[in-house]
């Protein structure tokens, strides 16, 4: 940046239409795709401009060039800093593409808008058109487009791009990486990851130890912003690893996956997922796991049971949706599969869908919940045995272990169960051997509970 510049912005910063008109009309990208400005002034302005303080490591962040990961406690302004830094990135260099993507459609949805509310701030006259949900692009001829990853990239890769922007960058497939990493191939351009981790592997994991990017650990306790007594509560709330995980963000080799990647991978069929054709001489059976407020989608998957051997024969979802809606769909899956036993959680939202049904009496006989801890697995109910979830998933494992199950070649279903993480409490004599739990875990959550007609086929379950 020239004297000039700098004594205009010391002065009085001018506006911040004419100054940043001034820097994309003079700034240029060079053979690796890096900008050629002195981003500490322009991050100076931008504090300025949107009446904001940025954390230290944040001016670090974006004043970075080149490749990027970040690995940041929950609510430390990673997002903030990351919108930031791209709409920095397209009006100061032009012709350039940058691609946001995250594992659904949300979160990338979610960290474009916080662009373009920069955009309008700092460079409002440089805005093309009128934006849509996905996608803004600016005077200076540069694009901003954002798109979920999906389950392998596919859609993704007839773009070519200057700068591959991926949020919460550990929970996005492996599979995507392969497929998007081409896409800056010809522009020489770079990468930014950031994300909470999640366990000790992976391609976020991985960059970690690559050379060719540029590390950054900020936790949840060194924030300002967040309240001290909340993060004592959570303390409180959460296991250790689970708080060093969230919010100190560390890779946990603690903290292991319940289903590994070889294991899942031994039990899958290839081709489709598509259904088979219903045969009345088969036995089938739905497992059911119903969104929370504000959570992942409801999920059916249907399995046929052959003896003891189960084959997961459909993964579905559907958007949370009403209780009406969802009893509809439940008993058009029954009218088409005449299902033996319908599976269902019946806790939360699910308790509401189970108890409308019972009252209607309509398949009363075939609907059976568990939500965990909640039935017995006994016909005397005075022994009954409390259903516990590591008995869910257990003798999910067990039949994967001992190649009782198959599974369809199904991207989301194989990314619900590489999410179930689970993890031994330090305390010697705990009453829970083991917590499971993960942050896509609705797939795995109607699976577990299909695979437990194994168990259940000729019992009772009785409500306490």
């Amino acid at each position: 940046m020239t004297k000039k510049k700098s004594n205009l912005l010391k002065e009085d910063l001018k506006s911040s239409s004419d100054y940043l008109k001034n820097l994309t009309n003079k700034s240029s990208i060079s053979s690796k795709g890096e900008n050629l400005w002195n981003v500490k002034d322009v991050v100076s302005f931008a504090e300025s401009k949107l009446d904001i303080k940025l954390d230290q490591w944040q001016k670090d962040y974006i004043n970075t060039k080149g490749n990027v990961c970040v690995r940041a406690g929950r609510q430390s302004g990673k997002s903030f800093a990351q919108s930031l830094r791209i709409a920095l990135f397209a009006l100061l260099n032009p012709n350039t593409q940058t691609l946001i993507i995250g594992a659904v459609d949300r979160q990338s949805v979610e960290l474009f808008e916080k662009v373009k509310a920069h955009i309008q701030v700092l460079g409002k006259h440089t805005i093309r058109g009128r934006p849509t949900l996905h996608k803004i692009e600016l005077s200076n001829k540069s694009k901003i487009i954002a798109l979920p990853a999906g389950r392998t990239g596919y859609g993704l890769r007839n773009y070519t791009i200057h700068k591959l922007v991926v949020d919460e960058a550990h929970y996005v497939p492996e599979e995507v990486y392969t497929a998007v990493r081409p896409m800056l191939a010809t522009t020489g351009g770079s990468m930014d990851l950031l994300s909470t981790p999640r366990g000790s592997s992976g391609f976020f994991y991985e960059c970690f130890k690559d050379k060719d990017f540029t590390k950054f650990h900020t936790t949840s306790e060194e924030c300002e912003r967040i309240d001290k007594d909340f993060l004592k509560g959570e303390k409180r709330r959460m296991t250790k690893l689970q708080y060093a995980q969230e919010y100190l963000a560390v890779f946990l080799d603690n903290l292991q996956t319940f289903f590994p990647e070889k294991l899942i991978t031994s039990c899958t069929r290839s081709g489709s997922h598509t259904l088979l054709s219903f045969s009345p001489e088969r036995e089938y059976y739905l497992g059911i796991d119903i969104a929370r407020y504000g959570g992942d989608e409801n999920s059916f998957v249907i399995v046929e049971l052959i003896e003891d051997k189960v084959h997961c024969l459909s993964v579905e979802t559907t958007e949370r949706v009403s209780i009406a809606e969802t009893i509809r769909k439940i008993k058009a899956l029954n009218e088409q599969w005449r299902f033996n036993k319908i599976y269902i959680d019946d806790g939360g939202m699910g308790g509401a869908v189970f108890d409308v049904m019972i009252e209607e009496g309509e398949m009363k006989r075939k609907l059976i919940g568990i939500n965990n801890a909640s039935r017995s697995i006994n016909a005397d109910k005075s022994k009954g045995k409390k259903l516990l979830k590591e008995d869910l998933y257990g003798n999910l494992k067990r039949l994967m272990e001992q190649k009782l199950i198959t599974l369809p070649k199904d991207m989301d279903l194989k990314r619900s169960l590489m999410s179930i993480q689970f993890e031994y409490p330090e305390e010697e004599n705990a009453r829970q051997n083991v917590r499971i739990y993960g942050k896509y875990s609705h797939i795995t959550e109607g699976l577990i509970r299909a695979c437990w007609s194994v168990k259940t086929k000729g019992l009772k379950l009785y409500v306490y």
